[in-house]
């Protein structure tokens, strides 16, 4: 295990760039976002894909570094343009493959990618840690969208569901030296959430939170006061804002070495004046419109973006 703090923020995100996508209908039970749009799949695809090309180059014109590989079109994976879901990577250049509930999304996992970070990129990968056993007795972990790590503090918020399960998180944070913060969490209709990272965002001073979808009090107040712990001022969002994906937002750090908060036109709108002041006293604020991917798929900018922390080689 290590022990060694890793930094909070990447200065460099993995994107796929879809090649068939659409409403996963093995996804539809568990994400209520999902599902909302009824364009023919050609025009499906179509529209994703400018709106995939839209956030890459708002991500490299505020100076983030973006690795985007192409999906292939076989196998169909529909969310593939989600990769935090079956990766992590880390500064002491380990990756982390993860559990996936739907079988058509374990096809996801590519070690083709994984070769071309370290060949091609010239990327350190020291070690593979493989969690994807987990799925056989039917136990899941989705990546960064199960999990919103505290890096810095090696803590992993994790909101309990049917994609994310005690028994792989445990293993994860026995091996990579993390602490897991467990809470259940609802949407408005009381239905559980299916990822943590649709409700919160923890950046290296920032944290933003929807602790209104925390039910138990006792839950609630622990994941709070772990936050202030750790030194991060709290923007609490809304039911509404949860709804339109503010939770869903990513902190980076650009080549400039500034903060830099990428997020959905739909997340951005939904925010009140005074949460935005302190996102952009925090730092540079980036958003684009997603409105296609997150009507259909269900997900937002930070699920699309894998943060690649491993070192140079």
């Amino acid at each position: 295990m290590t022990t060694d703090r890793e930094p909070q923020l990447a200065s460099r995100v993995l994107m796929i760039r879809p090649a068939r996508f659409e409403s996963n209908p093995l996804t539809a039970q568990s994400n209520r976002f999902q599902g909302k749009t009824d364009l023919a799949p050609e025009a499906l695809q179509a529209a994703a894909l400018k709106e995939f090309d839209g956030l890459v180059d708002a991500l490299r014109g505020a100076g983030i570094d973006v690795v985007v590989v192409d999906d292939t079109p076989e196998p169909h994976t529909p969310d593939s343009i989600f990769p935090n879901n079956w990766i992590s990577l880390h500064a002491d250049g380990r990756l982390v493959l993860y559990p996936m509930e739907a079988e058509n999304r374990r096809t996801e996992r590519r070690t083709d990618i994984i070769e071309y970070l370290h060949d091609e990129l010239g990327l350190l990968v020291t070690d593979i840690v493989d969690l994807t056993a987990h799925e056989n007795s039917g136990h899941y972990l989705e990546g960064t969208g199960s999990m919103v790590l505290d890096r810095t503090n090696r803590i992993a918020y994790a909101c309990l569901s049917s994609r994310t399960h005690l028994d792989p998180l445990g293993d994860f944070a026995q091996r990579m030296n993390y602490r897991a913060v467990t809470f259940d969490a609802v949407d408005s209709d009381d239905v559980p959430i299916y990822h943590t990272n649709v409700l919160m965002n923890v950046g290296e001073k920032l944290a933003v939170i929807c602790d209104a979808a925390i039910p138990r009090r006792d839950q609630r107040a622990a994941v709070l006061a772990q936050l202030q712990e750790t030194g991060h001022d709290v923007i609490s969002l809304s039911y509404a804002q949860l709804e339109a994906f503010a939770g869903n937002m990513l902190e980076l750090r650009n080549d400039q070495g500034e903060r830099v908060v990428a997020m959905s036109q739909q997340a951005y709108e939904s925010l009140n004046a005074e949460q935005l002041a302190k996102l952009r006293a925090n730092g540079r604020i980036i958003t684009v419109p997603i409105d296609t991917i997150e009507m259909s798929a269900g997900g937002s900018v930070r699920c699309m973006l894998a943060e690649v922390h491993l070192p140079d080689a």
